[in-house]
């Protein structure tokens, strides 16, 4: 077992969608109506995510999140 941020046991391994990195609190949830039960650990794997899905081959998303 691992510790999360907060000191406890991780009770659940949730990883990214996009990464795959694990998310120690609630994650992001998409805002595209298309990828609804995605989950994120930041906004620039969302926006990322969302733009390949979207038909953009090779995204690049402003490292400012």
């Amino acid at each position: 077992m691992k510790f999360a941020h907060n000191g406890y046991y991780i009770e659940k391994y949730i990883k990214c969608d996009n990464c795959g990195v694990l998310i120690y609190d609630d994650g992001m949830k998409s805002t595209d109506p298309e990828l609804t039960d995605e989950l994120y650990c930041s906004e620039w794997c969302r926006e990322w995510r969302q733009a390949k899905h979207h038909g953009d081959s090779s995204p690049v998303i402003d490292k400012a999140f």
